[in-house]
Order: C-alpha cells, then sequence, then structure tokens
C-alpha cells in the first residue's frame, strides 16, 4: 500500500490446498522457508503470511485495509477460505498464569487484549487451534501461533479445482517385469493382469510398470527394420489403452503404465500413462529421450513436466528402465 510515493504497508500470502499440509504446521513448513515455492493457484484456500504497517501509519486502519483486500482476493478468486498462523505476542505476559489455550480463550472473550489475536478476531477471523514451535524466533509468543480461518461466503463451488486428497501412507508395487517371449496381444495381456493382480492384493496403491516394457510385442512381430518395428508397434496403442484402463478400474489400483511408443501426428513419441482407479487417464511426453532413440527408432521427445493429482496426492512421471 502506498501513500504520497511511499509504501506504509503490505502484505503477503501464498494459494494453497490446505488440506495437503497438517493443521500442527510450522510457519517454515507452509511457506516452503519463506520461498513459497509450494504456491499453487489450483488450490482452494489463500494462506495470509504476515502484515505489515510501517510505524509512523499506525492506528489508521491501515491494517484493516490489507485485510479487506485480502478478502476481496478471496472472493475474485472463488477462493474457499482466508486461513493465516497468528501471532500471540502478549501471552508472555501472562504465561506464568495462564496455558496458551487459556490466554487464548481469553482473548476471544476480550477479557485481555493482544494486538494481533483481537485484530484478527474483530476481523471475522474464528479459532481453529493453538499451534507450538509455529515461529521459533518470536519470543514474544512463546513460539506459540492461533491457527485461524475467514470463511468465504461467496465461495461458489464449480468444476473441482482438486478431485483428490492426499492420503497417508501410500503402498506402491514397482514390477521387475519378465521380458519373455510371447506368441500375441492376448499373451501380453495375461501376464499384465498377472502382475495387476499381485499389486491389489497387497493393496498396493500404485502398480508401476518399467520403462518401453511394451517392446516384448516385438517378440512375435516379423519386422527387422528398428525403425519399421516401433511404428509397427505403435499400432497396438488402443489395445494397449484399453487394457490398462479395465486393469486400473477392475482392481482398484492406480498404474502406472511404464512408457509406449505412440505415434502423434507423423512423429513416435515416448509416452508413459497414468491409468487412474477411477477410469481417468493422463500422460507423460518422455522429455531427454537417448541418443539410440532418436538414432534408430526416430523418437521425439516431449517439452513439458506435468504433476498429477490421485486419490493418493500429486505425482509426477519419470521414465527408468526396470
Amino acid at each position: 500500500m502506498e501513500y504520497d510515493g511511499q509504501i506504509i504497508g503490505s502484505c503477503s500470502s501464498l494459494i494453497i490446498n490446505f488440506d495437503e499440509y497438517d493443521d500442527q504446521h510450522t510457519w517454515d513448513e507452509i511457506t516452503d522457508q519463506g520461498y513459497i515455492t509450494n504456491h499453487d493457484s489450483d488450490g482452494y484456500n489463500l494462506y495470509g503470511i504476515e502484515v505489515m504497517v510501517h510505524p509512523d501509519y499506525r492506528r489508521m486502519k491501515i491494517g484493516r485495509r490489507l485485510y479487506e483486500a485480502r478478502k476481496e482476493l478471496a472472493r475474485e478468486l472463488n477462493l474457499k477460505s482466508i486461513i493465516i498462523g497468528g501471532r500471540i505476542p502478549n501471552y508472555y505476559k501472562y504465561a506464568d498464569k495462564h496455558t496458551p489455550r487459556e490466554y487464548v480463550d481469553e482473548v476471544t472473550m476480550h477479557n485481555i487484549y493482544d494486538p494481533v489475536l483481537t485484530f484478527q478476531v474483530i476481523n471475522g477471523f474464528s479459532l481453529k487451534r493453538v499451534n507450538a514451535n509455529y515461529l521459533t524466533d518470536d519470543k514474544a509468543s512463546m513460539k506459540y501461533a492461533t491457527l485461524m480461518e475467514w470463511n468465504n461466503i461467496d465461495y461458489q463451488p464449480s468444476t473441482p479445482k482438486r478431485r483428490f486428497k492426499t492420503s497417508f501412507p501410500v503402498r506402491i508395487t514397482t514390477i521387475q517385469y519378465e521380458m519373455k517371449k510371447i506368441s500375441s496381444f492376448e499373451d501380453f495381456a495375461i501376464q499384465c493382469e498377472y502382475y495387476t493382480d499381485v499389486a491389489a492384493s497387497y493393496q498396493s496403491d500404485f502398480a508401476v510398470f518399467p520403462e518401453i516394457f511394451t517392446l516384448q510385442l516385438l517378440s512375435f512381430l516379423p519386422e527387422k527394420s528398428p525403425s519399421r518395428a516401433i511404428r509397427r508397434l505403435t499400432e497396438f496403442t488402443e489395445d494397449y489403452i484399453e487394457l490398462f484402463t479395465t486393469l486400473a478400474v477392475k482392481y482398484n489400483v492406480n498404474i502406472i503404465g511404464g512408457s509406449h511408443y505412440v505415434e502423434e501426428d507423423g512423429k513416435i513419441y515416448n509416452i508413459s500413462y497414468l491409468f487412474r482407479r477411477d477410469g481417468t487417464i493422463e500422460k507423460q511426453y518422455k522429455l531427454h529421450v537417448t541418443p539410440n532413440e532418436r538414432l534408430f527408432w526416430g523418437i521425439s521427445g516431449g517439452d513439458e513436466v506435468k504433476v498429477f493429482d490421485t486419490d493418493c496426492g500429486k505425482i509426477a512421471i519419470q521414465s527408468v528402465m526396470i
């Protein structure tokens, strides 16, 4: 905020999906050590990091205006709520008489004045909990902070930004695939279903197949030329996608479908598919193809690393030979 060409106040925030974080977080955890590289434009919540007002301009409702600007931003972006971790800088005066929770209760009942917590209560924030070790160098608050939330009553749920939430623990089955000779795509499907069934029997959340394991299909194809063989391999793409979509739903496991060579617009790509157990599909193009892939098979590289939502949290896919 500026007045007469001088900065007199500022506030910093980031957007997150708060249900991916622990309620008992610290300031460093929620802000990535202050670098806010965890800002997520697809999140539901605005998290307030700090508010600062120049000492010469305090008691002029600058802080209230900054808070109102945050609320307006939450409404404009259709965010569900604003969450803040608030200091309780007068607590040190009462620590010999009250626990942190007792102090917070006294402040919210207006029996004790706290310059931060009282201000937040007046501005419509409600208490969620009290966190220890929030700011380790905050001696006045004795390292405690309140987790406060303002709910945006104008929030309108639409097409979900996220369909999934983080879960823990997550069980992953990595598959040491046997590249044995087969005589048909049906043989390939039987082998893949066996591994998927094993992963499901261990209640795995993910079954991870290795990179370009569909090269096994070449064992029953007659082509000898590498480039022609790879293009023939791409003809199985629809069958491959149908197979793993069915297996993911049938066995209730998210499948990282190794990778498979796919032809798109006359080019061949090494693509790894994510087959979610709800039947939806995503794909990651291999970015850095090997010299041999480029030389002998004419493989083209992708240009983007994607992050995918799953029912176990966000994931990314890298191509790895197993």
